[in-house]
């Protein structure tokens, strides 16, 4: 058994600066998720008034007392539009992530509607999107919890389009044969009562569900008519008279009780007992620590391996041939995976070993696992002679056509088109996390800076023109800070680059769910038609 032998040193003091830098990158986001979640709890009293749930209970009222909820995009939007990223952190409105309802593992999307109504922002519209394309990639039934003031007027622009897109999704994943489930917590009107009416199946909230394409005010300065909620689409107007409803419920406690009850009756595989797996040799707290405090500090990714794979066991493929490309075979909670990282920039001979073996693991249908931290593609004259292009181009054709599920986690940097070959979001991984020490850009700041400060003095040599050497230090540091601000984790985040940064003591727990959803998926058998469940 080939088991990776850790050179790791704990109790060292660059350990402990390691470990120490981390746990601050760490307390800020969770700092900052906590404010979205202290934001929506502090709506609790008018909640309670109308006797509604707040958004997050009912997430975990659906969910079984026994499931995990790997939550996803928790920070989206930070900083952006209406996101001050201070006390208005909303999360891009809402809350997605995967659970199990009634044995069963879904999709849930549950609109915040204690954070400004639930009004959606171009943020989340793409997280929105995002969900769907998680679960049609992975085959899970979605549940929709709804109320939402519908789309931000402030930024329809960044809305309208693309909203349509997730109409389209719902039809085709109806069509794929994927259940969709919306239980109508309160307003669904205008564009969004699309929303329940591609859904499967459509659970009402009496005298809270509001359903229609426009609201009184609209009606009667449309064509002059006066309509209450009700009459235009309230509960029991669409329990009883247009069907759109299929069960009508007194509160939302009964709507998830109901909600739960659908996903039990549907014939759909139960989530299957875990395999037992052995622990890594060295405990997930040492994750804490591998990473320097210094980006520019080199560690070995196996390092990192070792304390994610079952046993510390890695059969590591041309282990003396571009050594600074490590790839390799092993297990994650009982899953074969092929595991692709970086200890420096990837080399011509690199970029081969890693499109060969990436190759490989497509002909035996095992998922690839790609642990990023790179600063791209080695350059000069050295590497262009020997085909860094040519060769780099195979590794990018070989990422971007293998068949097998993808899973990325950027550890570190994540730079040039090393994000490329390393399937960063533009190569459609099937799920991209960060730790907080990722950073992701066209280039490190420091670097950008040099450049510019070379094409500046170049062009003023050109000119005849002496160098003012205090203005173009101030534009090299202007570019290096903007860089280095835009290549955080939280930014990126914020942008949907990743799924959300987690824990590195949760990547070996949150890649062993990913794989068994990927493994079920391929082995779900739908049923689908021309062009899914239409409403009677």
């Amino acid at each position: 058994m080939p088991v990776i032998r850790s050179k790791l040193q704990p109790k060292s003091d660059a350990f402990a600066a390691n470990a120490r830098r981390m746990a601050e990158l760490l307390a800020e986001v969770r700092r900052l998720e906590q404010v979205v979640i202290t934001e929506s709890e502090s709506r609790r009293e008018k909640f309670e008034k109308r006797g509604q749930l707040l958004p997050r209970e009912r997430v975990a009222r659906l969910l079984d007392r026994d499931s995990t909820f790997l939550e996803l995009s928790r920070l989206a939007g930070l900083n952006m539009h209406d996101d001050d990223g201070k006390k208005s952190v909303m999360g891009g409105g809402s809350i997605v992530g995967i659970g199990k309802v009634a044995g069963k593992r879904c999709l849930i999307s549950a609109n915040d509607s204690a954070v400004k109504g639930g009004t959606v922002s171009p943020m989340g519209l793409r997280k929105a999107l995002r969900a769907q394309e998680i679960a049609r990639e992975n085959r899970l039934p979605l549940i929709y919890l709804v109320e939402s003031g519908g789309a931000n007027l402030m930024y329809q622009s960044e809305i309208f389009v693309d909203g349509g897109r997730s109409f389209a999704n719902q039809a085709r994943m109806s069509a794929m044969g994927l259940p969709q489930v919306a239980v109508v917590h309160g307003s669904s009107t205008a564009g969004g009562a699309y929303l329940p009416g591609l859904s499967d199946y459509v659970i009402l909230v009496r005298e809270r569900s509001s359903i229609y394409l426009a609201g009184p005010p609209l009606v009667k300065a449309a064509i002059g008519e006066d309509a209450t909620d009700e009459e235009l689409g309230g509960a029991e107007t669409h329990a009883q008279v247009t069907g759109l409803g299929e069960y009508l419920c007194e509160d939302d406690a009964h709507a998830i009780a109901m909600a739960r009850e659908v996903m039990d009756k549907l014939r759909w595989d139960t989530v299957p007992d875990a395999a037992s797996a052995p622990e890594p040799l060295y405990p997930e707290e040492d994750l804490l620590g591998v990473v320097p405090a210094d980006d520019r500090e080199p560690y070995d990714v196996r390092e990192v391996i070792a304390r994610l794979v079952d046993g510390s066991d890695f059969l590591e493929f041309k282990a003396a041939f571009a050594p600074e490309t490590v790839c390799g075979h092993a297990r994650i909670q009982g899953r074969l995976v092929g595991i692709l990282g970086n200890n420096g920039p990837i080399q011509p001979n690199g970029s081969t070993k890693a499109g060969q073996f990436i190759q490989l693991c497509d002909q035996s249908g095992t998922p690839l696992l790609f642990l990023q931290n790179t600063t791209g593609y080695m350059v000069g004259s050295a590497a262009e002679r020997a085909g860094a292009i040519k060769h780099g181009s195979k590794m990018i054709q070989a990422v971007a056509n293998a068949r097998v599920p993808k899973f990325t986690v950027v550890l570190g940097g994540s730079y040039g088109a090393g994000n490329y070959g390393m399937c960063g979001r533009g190569f459609d991984p099937r799920f991209i996390f960060a730790w907080p020490s990722a950073r992701t850009a066209v280039m490190g700041g420091e670097q950008a800076a040099r450049v510019m400060d070379i094409v500046n003095r170049a062009k003023l040599e050109r000119m005849g023109m002496p160098a003012n050497d205090e203005a173009l230090k101030a534009m090299s540091d202007g570019l290096r800070m903007r860089l280095d601000k835009e290549s955080a984790a939280l930014f990126g985040t914020a942008r949907l680059w990743d799924d959300g940064i987690i824990d590195p003591r949760d990547t070996r727990r949150i890649l062993g769910l990913c794989l068994a959803m990927a493994e079920e998926a391929a082995s779900r058998q739908l049923h689908p038609n021309t062009f899914g469940v239409a409403r009677f």
